[in-house]
């Protein structure tokens, strides 16, 4: 059974809408330079352990509204998405919502978000990257749905996986080790 939501299917939660994984870390590049980097949309499957395509949708315009698909990868699961830009503030912020398949942008699967601050020199940029689980469906909402008695260990590992893959995605991007500080 497909899980959409919690109301529809009568099951917990399980803590996951609004689980969450940030991500604070300094990188050696000015905040224009990774500004272009994560607005690369299409290059995000050089990058990521478990995107492995992206691309926009229609032309290519960096813009609230702008919609984008990806092709993603864990173990033996391979899944698409359609993402909604939701905000893109050169050179400071882009954030995106993962629609759940129902092409409700009130309902995500999920949200991400960018969001650049000068670092203690002009050459360095701190990064906040977060992850935040929507009240959509997921293919984390139907392991839990399939697994209710472990469901908080499926919750940790998945969102320690996330914190893993957001770090080794932004190493990759800029070329980098990024130093991890502490969210504000």
């Amino acid at each position: 059974m497909e899980c959409h939501g919690i109301a529809e299917v009568g099951m917990e939660d399980y803590g996951v809408t609004g689980a969450r994984v940030d991500l604070e870390a300094t990188v050696d590049l000015p905040p224009e330079r990774l500004w272009d980097l994560i607005t690369s949309v299409p290059r995000l499957g050089e990058w990521s352990p478990e995107c492995e395509y992206a691309a926009w949708l229609g032309a290519p315009a960096l813009r609230e509204g702008q919609r984008f698909e990806a092709r993603n990868r864990r173990q033996d699961m391979v899944w698409s998405v359609t993402c909604v830009v939701t905000e893109a503030q050169r050179p400071s912020s882009f954030a995106w919502l993962v629609l759940d398949g129902r092409d409700d942008p009130d309902r995500p699967s999920s949200s991400w978000r960018y969001d650049l601050l000068p670092g203690a020199s002009p050459e360095q940029t701190v990064v906040r990257h977060s992850f935040v689980h929507g009240p959509g469906g997921s293919g984390l909402r139907d392991m839990i749905e399939n697994n209710p008695q472990i469901a908080s260990f499926i919750l940790e590992v998945r969102l320690e996986e996330l914190r893993r893959h957001m770090y080794e995605t932004l190493a990759a991007m800029t070329g980098t080790s990024p130093q991890i500080t502490q969210p504000a």
